[in-house]
Order: structure tokens, then sequence, then C-alpha cells
């Protein structure tokens, strides 16, 4: 969902990037420049443009009001499966199966860094909250975190036992969020790599993860699933169910009062968060 809450952006298996207003599902734009599926999509802080990657090995940045093609970044060498703007929105960050992560100038599209480290697929990317670090999730079944300005490796985190499919910061920059394919989803310390919390429940692997605005609660994707849990306790708050296929994305609105999730079902839903019904 963009940070003015108005629009949902999708990436597609066909080729496509998809905006929708968010209040009334209407399709507003499809977006066609990519020669491969769509893997990741991202809003800029200020909603008028949005960053897609892509199994072409391309990253592509996209004017939302005019539909334009604004800078494709080319540099990977393998599927794009993660990108992120930084929070200024000057900055482009994305992940790859070519097992790097790379740093983009937004303006110029010109390759400002290339994180190397990780010893398989970079399966998802994110700015922390200060844009001063980068943190990344692999197959290699670690993440770590990043100096965004050096590049140097600040932190790796460990405690996984499958891939790491999914991470993010808290609003606050002190923690990190993980989702995995052993099937749960864990919150670290983003300053000693320490693990919090473990919620273990998901009976499949989780795709996505996503702290609330506030940083009290985390929302997860897994299986037809989606669940809202206490960022300190652990407690489930509230589990949804509709979706008749895999969740693949998870978000919190702006103003934390809902959650949109996207699946392979071809729906994209948007949910209360609070504990009561649909």
């Amino acid at each position: 969902m963009s940070p003015d809450g108005k629009w949902v952006v999708l990436g597609s298996n066909d080729k496509t990037v998809q905006i929708c207003d968010a209040w009334t599902g209407d399709l507003i734009k499809v977006l066609q420049g990519h020669t491969g599926s769509v893997s990741s999509v991202a809003f800029s802080p200020d909603s008028k443009k949005v960053v897609s990657g892509s199994d072409d090995q391309t990253v592509q940045i996209w004017d939302v009001l005019t539909g334009d093609l604004v800078k494709e970044l080319q540099g990977h060498t393998d599927f794009v499966s993660s990108v992120a703007f930084s929070p200024d929105g000057k900055q482009v960050v994305s992940g790859s199966d070519d097992q790097t992560v790379q740093i983009w100038d937004a303006l110029t599209g010109d390759l400002v860094k290339e994180l190397q480290g990780h010893t398989d697929f970079v399966c998802s990317v994110a700015f922390s909250p200060d844009g001063k670090q980068v943190v990344s999730g692999s197959n290699d079944e670690t993440m770590r975190i990043w100096d965004a300005l050096t590049g140097d490796l600040v932190q790796e985190l460990q405690g996984h036992t499958g891939s790491v499919l999914s991470v993010a910061f808290s609003p606050d920059g002190k923690q990190v969020v993980s989702g995995s394919h052993e099937r749960g989803v864990q919150i670290w310390d983003a300053l000693n790599g320490d693990l919090v919390k473990e919620f273990p429940e998901h009976i499949y692997i989780v795709l996505s993860v996503a702290f609330s605005p506030d940083g009290k609660k985390v929302v997860s994707g897994s299986g037809s699933t989606v669940r809202i849990r206490d960022a300190l306790t652990g407690e489930l708050v509230k589990e949804l169910h509709g979706h008749t296929g895999s969740v693949l994305f998870v978000a919190f609105s702006p103003d934390g009062k809902q959650v949109v999730s996207g699946s392979d079902d071809q729906t994209v839903r948007i949910w209360d968060a609070w504990p009561r019904d649909l």
C-alpha cells in the first residue's frame, strides 16, 4: 500500500505492474516494460513512484501518475527477488538470485554499492527507517545487516534452519522481523543480533512479514492465512481467513488500522487489523 494510503501496487507473473485504488479496488494503471515475471514492488515514500524487480534481471522505476518508465536499472545477473526505496526516496535496494544486494541511485540509475557475502539467493531486502542500514534475508538461512554507506557487514543474524524469505525493520530500527521456510516468524535485536522472540505456529512457510507503523504488532502471511500478533508478547491478535491460495505479501496501512494481503489466488484483500470481524 502507498504511504498516502490511496493505492495498492501489485507485481504479476504476466510481466506487468498494476496500480489499484485501495478503497474501490478499481484498476488504475497497468505498467508494461518487464520481459519476465514481476516478483517485487514498492512505493517511494512520497507515493509518486513505484519500483519493481523482475525475473528479467532488471529493476524498473515508474511514475505513478503518468505510468511512464522513469529508469531501468541493470546490473544483476539473475532474477531480482526483492526491491525497496530508501526512506528519503533517493536510493533503491535490490536483492537477487545472483547472491548480491545492490544499492542504486534512484535519480540517475547508477549503481552505488554492491554488497557481497550471502552464499545463496537473496530473497528479501529492506532499508532501516533512518536509511543508514540495509537488511537482507537469504536462501543461505542467514540475515545480514549492512552499512548502506560503506557496504560493510554490520551484523549477521543466524538461527533460521531454512531460507529467510522476508525481512523488515521495526519503525524505530531497533529490531528486525523475519519469516522463513521453516514456518516460523522471528524478531531479532538489530544491534547485537540476539533472537528476541519466536512465533513458530504457522503450518506452512512464511512468505511475508511486516511490523505495524507503531511497532507493536507483526503481520505474517503463510499458506492461505494472515496472522497479526502482539510484537512484545507474541499473543495472537487476529487470524484472517479468506484467501484460497498462498499469501505472497502482507503489509499494514500507513495508519495501522488495516492490513493488505496479496495471494496467488489472484486476489488482494484489505482487512481490519483490530480484533473484530472482517
